[in-house]
Order: C-alpha cells, then structure tokens, then sequence
C-alpha cells in the first residue's frame, strides 16, 4: 500500500470519533489559527481538514468577505466535514474537495494556510511543492504537529511513535518533521508544545 493508502484506511476507523478525540487539541489548534493573524476578506487554505473543525474559527477570522479553501483525501473525514459545512449553511464560504494533498488544485491562490496536525503532508515532497505554488508569495504558514522528544530522552520516543502511528503512515519520521515546509518560507520560526512532544511553527511563503 502507499502512504496515502495507508493513511485513508486508518483514518476510515477512526473518522466517527475524531471529533471527541480531537477535543484534547483544540487550544493548540486555536493557538495554531491565531498565528496565522488572519484578515477580514482573505482566503485561507485549510490543508487536509479532517472533519472541518477549524472551518469556523477560520471563518470567524476572514469575516463574511472571506473564504476558507480546503481538501482531505479521507473519504469518511471529508463526508462529515461537508455535512458541517451543509449544516451550518457554509456553502458560498467554503470550498472543499475529496484530494490528495498531491493532486489537489485550488481554484484561487490563498493568503493564509494552516497545517494543523497533518503530518504525512508536511513529510511529503511533492504534497509541500504542490502546496506552496499554489500559495501567495509572502502568505502566512502555521502548523502544529507531533515531534520526537529531543534524543537524550531515549524511550520517551516510543510514546510519541505509539500516538502518532494510528493516524499517519510515517508515524516513525519525527525528528524534524518541518523541514520540507521551513525552506519554503522565509522568518520561519518554531517552538515546543506538550512538553517537547509536539510544536508550532510559522513562516511567511518565499516570493
């Protein structure tokens, strides 16, 4: 199996209960969102949006004028996130297709774009290239993500490979898990989040 197929048959498990279990994240994620200092009236990218939960805070952030863009390559993920987008009447303020990260093309160059917890992406060459071109040069990149412990620590990093496999087909390349996106960017900048297991970053897109 690819990777891709890998990680659409693990999430095809886990997609009726990721919105419960993704509670736990949701400060990271709004703390993610935050960095990325969205505008009213601009165009944010939503790079592989689950079920849609950041769909309102990032509409909150661009106002009516707004647009937020996405994609998920899951199935089961991306059928709850246009049930979301139907229930709460989002039709003419969010676009959303079934896509790879690889394939996908965005009917408009965005702003902003937030990778929150997308880790087989952010690992993945032609997804990031894919991505950035499509991208407005000087736009806002945050990400949020799980990471190594540093190496001293030894068997801590077993945990975090043990949280991180169930979702992601590369559950093992955690060591810098943000340096294909940071040569894109220029002021990319990074910090440790859950006690080292985990960071945010941002940057702005290269011109």
């Amino acid at each position: 199996m690819t990777p891709n197929e890998i990680s659409i048959a693990r999430y095809r498990r886990r997609a009726a209960r990721y919105d419960a279990s993704a509670a736990f994240t949701m400060p990271l994620r709004q703390r993610t969102i935050a960095l990325l200092a969205l505008q009213p009236g601009e165009v944010v990218l939503d790079v592989g949006a689950g079920t849609g939960l950041s769909f309102a805070p990032l509409l909150a952030a661009v106002g009516e004028q707004g647009r937020v863009l996405a994609f998920e390559q899951s199935p089961e993920m991306c059928e709850q996130a246009r049930a979301r987008i139907a229930r709460e009447g989002w039709h003419s303020r969010v676009w959303l297709q079934e896509a790879s990260a690889e394939n996908v093309q965005l009917p408009r160059p965005a702003d902003a774009a937030l990778f929150n917890y997308v880790h087989d992406i952010t690992r993945t060459p032609a997804a990031v290239d894919n991505l950035m071109r499509q991208l407005k040069p000087g736009a806002r990149i945050a990400i949020a993500g799980m990471k190594f412990f540093p190496w001293w620590t030894g068997p801590l990093n077993l945990l975090a490979w043990l949280k991180n496999r169930p979702y992601n087909a590369r559950a093992s390349d955690l060591w810098r898990p943000w340096d294909l996106v940071a040569p894109h960017c220029e002021d990319f900048e990074r910090r440790s989040t859950q006690w080292g297991m985990g960071y945010i970053a941002r940057g702005r897109r290269r011109a």
